[in-house]
């Protein structure tokens, strides 16, 4: 899981760097999918639940899990980037968000915001504590910076499947839910929204937007619990 996490950090920093005005979602699909195939690794993404693409590209208003087209990215938009690897039968997963160009302060604040709430969540993990002392970690810092956090979508156990049990909320009560113990592996990836935090469907019929058209962010990582600490697995160097 170390090489699968670290094979899909390199890809999502080599796509990253290919943003800006003008480009397609669908160029950056392309460029993600050769990239993992050259590390001689699988989209964990592509035909999972029909979906088509390899990565997950959302704009704007836009939160998760939308399929990259022929849209082309326009100066001050934001995009959310999020990719699985598949490698040796084990799974990574990770997002990130990013201006296209130069973009408002609201956007700029909204980046760090959800960027800054991925880190206080992975630096309250140890073993011990329950995934309701995360969850509330992560929601005390982004509404106490006037945002909302979405109720509907949460983190996950990973491994050989990319979807597993624990679910891990980005909201919750203290010393509640779960204890998180040596040896899990799962995902933190906060999903935040300027406005309300309540989404629909998008258009594509696979993703999810902003039930108000407010911009969203999302931010992920995944991780793993060891005895001599926290070991982040899509870390980007």
């Amino acid at each position: 899981m170390r090489e699968a996490g670290r094979i899909l950090a390199n890809v999502i920093k080599q796509v990253s760097g290919m943003v800006k005005p003008g480009i397609t979602t669908k160029e950056l699909d392309k460029a993600a999918e050769g990239l993992i195939l050259s590390y001689g690794a699988e989209p964990s993404f592509k035909g999972y639940e029909g979906f088509p693409a390899s990565l997950c590209t959302s704009v704007n208003e836009e939160l998760v899990h939308c399929i990259p087209s022929g849209r082309k990215l326009k100066e001050g938009d934001i995009v959310s980037l999020d990719g699985g690897v598949h490698y040796k039968n084990y799974h990574s997963d990770m997002a990130v968000t990013l201006p296209v160009g130069k973009v408002s302060f609201e956007a700029q604040r909204l980046i760090w915001v959800t960027k800054k709430a991925l880190k206080r969540g992975i630096k309250k993990v140890r073993p011990g504590i329950t995934f309701g002392d995360v969850g509330n970690t992560i929601q005390r810092h982004i509404e106490g910076q006037g945002y909302g956090v979405v109720r509907d979508l949460c983190g996950h156990g990973i491994g050989t499947n990319l979807h597993e049990e624990p679910e891990v909320a980005n909201y919750g009560v203290r010393k509640k839910g779960e204890v998180i113990k040596e040896g899990m592996v799962f995902c933190i990836e906060p999903m935040v929204t300027a406005g309300d935090y309540n989404i629909k469907r998008a258009k594509d019929g696979y993703g999810y937007q902003t039930k108000d058209g407010s911009l969203s962010a999302h931010f992920e990582h995944t991780l793993a619990v060891t005895k001599s600490g926290i070991l982040i697995l899509t870390e980007i160097r």
